[in-house]
Order: structure tokens, then C-alpha cells, then sequence
């Protein structure tokens, strides 16, 4: 067996491991799952992607206490509050997420779902071209520059939106559009979206996943930045080129064992 069947094998192996409603409990995309609208899953999502980082049982802690602030109804809350209720968000905090940042995401959120019903507009290129890109970049830069564009965007928030034209790896950019995009019959991933591809999917890329793709073979240099990204993609894209990205199932799931020492 050649070594790229094997290192398939064993990838397999672990997206099956992982990729399973099991894992919806403990990661924070429990988060969106806890509704049904798709208006609610967009927004539950979002912030649970924007506040993943940490400990996993903090965030989620944290993203359940922000949902319990908008009443457990996000959509309604983002579209329909009055400058009164935002009194219910003041004093949230993850890390460095402060309430100045979470009042620019609902103003945000309040703009856009006043003129489109799907946050996936919002990560859409204005071009033909770039939305067939064979990568979320061009989505990930417009996100960033129409997230940016209200006229009162806060200077210190932008640290929570990266973009590729900065180098970042998006990690949660790039978690957040495999839930939306991805869909498959094990329920984990949401597939609401249909005008992305998984094929065009970026494989979220940090620290843990460089690691343990150093280890097998997929990467070369131990950087965490938006080339390693793309190239970890491509790499994933000859096992996979429709769906790479479910490979972010077993890279994270062997990121966890080495970490636990496993």
C-alpha cells in the first residue's frame, strides 16, 4: 500500500472517530445546534466560532451565557432590539472579546439582516470570478471588508476578524464556514449554505492541527498562517478534492489525543 493510501486510511479512520453527534456535546458547535431557524444557527455560530479559543468548557460556558443574554432567540434579538435591551449585553467577556466588540457584531448583524436573510451573503464576492475561486479566500477578505464597513467600526475589533490579506489563518473564519457549508449524513456540520462549495472549503489551521500535520507528513514547516492553510488543503484535496475539509476531523481529533497523551 503506498504511503498516501495508508495516511488515508488512517484519516478515515478518525473522521469517523469524530465526525459523529457524540462530538456535538463537548465542542462548541453544540452551540448552534441548540436551534432550528436558520437565522439562529447562522448567528449561534458566528459567535460561537468568533469566542473558540480557550478552554473548550469556558467557551461554551461563555457562548451559552451570551445566548441567554438575547433571550435564547439571537435572530430576534439582532433584528428587533431596542437601544434599551442592549443593557443585557453589558459586562460580557471571553479573553479579549469585550462588550465594545460585541455591540459592533449586533450592530453588524442588525444591518445586514435588515437587507438580506442569509448571513451567506455576507461572505459572498461581488464578482462571478472570485466566488469560483478554488478557495474561501476572496469570501474571507469581502467578509472582512464589508464586516469593517459601518461607519462606527470599533479599531480594536478588527483583531477578531482576520482576513488573508493579512496573512492570518482564519481558523475560526474557516471552522465557521465548514459548519455552514459542509453537510453530510452524520449531522455534525450544517450545510444551510449553498452557494460556497466544500470543495472551496479551507481546512482550519492552528497550532495543534500544524502539529500533528507535521507529523504525518502533510506539512513541511511548523507556521500557522494563511499559506500553511492553503497547503494543508491541498494536501487534504488528494485524498478528498470534493470535501477536504472533513479531514479537519481527524487533524483535530489526533491534536486532541496527543494533547491528552493518547
Amino acid at each position: 500500500m503506498s504511503p498516501i493510501f495508508q495516511l488515508k486510511e488512517i484519516l478515515e479512520q478518525k473522521v469517523a472517530q469524530y465526525n459523529c453527534p457524540e462530538f456535538i456535546e463537548t465542542d462548541p458547535i453544540s452551540i448552534p445546534h441548540a436551534f432550528s431557524k436558520k437565522q439562529d444557527i447562522e448567528i449561534a455560530g458566528l459567535f460561537a466560532a468568533i469566542l473558540a479559543w480557550g478552554n473548550r468548557k469556558t467557551i461554551i460556558k461563555k457562548c451559552r451565557e451570551l445566548m441567554q443574554r438575547m433571550d435564547n432567540r439571537p435572530y430576534e434579538f439582532i433584528k428587533y432590539h431596542q437601544d434599551s435591551d442592549l443593557k443585557q449585553l453589558l459586562g460580557f467577556k471571553h479573553r479579549t472579546f469585550q462588550e465594545t466588540d460585541l455591540l459592533y457584531f449586533v450592530a453588524f448583524l442588525h444591518h445586514h439582516y435588515h437587507h438580506h436573510d442569509t448571513l451567506e451573503t455576507a461572505f459572498l464576492p461581488d464578482t462571478p470570478d472570485a466566488r469560483q475561486s478554488p478557495n474561501v479566500g476572496p469570501h474571507l477578505r469581502h467578509f472582512h471588508c464589508y464586516f469593517f464597513s459601518l461607519p462606527y467600526a470599533p479599531l480594536r475589533t478588527r483583531k477578531h476578524v482576520p482576513t488573508p490579506a493579512r496573512q492570518s489563518a482564519c481558523k475560526r473564519l474557516t471552522m465557521y464556514l465548514r459548519w455552514m457549508v459542509r453537510h453530510d449524513e452524520q449531522g455534525v456540520d450544517f450545510g444551510l449554505w449553498q452557494n460556497i462549495s466544500p470543495a472551496q472549503l479551507v481546512c482550519p489551521c492552528d497550532v495543534h492541527v500544524v502539529r500533528t500535520s507535521l507529523r504525518l507528513g502533510l506539512l513541511q514547516k511548523e507556521q500557522v498562517n494563511w499559506h500553511a492553510a492553503l497547503s494543508l488543503t491541498e494536501q487534504l484535496k488528494m485524498l478528498d478534492p470534493h470535501d477536504p475539509v472533513r479531514y479537519d476531523f481527524a487533524l483535530f481529533g489526533m491534536g486532541l489525543e496527543s494533547r491528552w497523551g493518547n
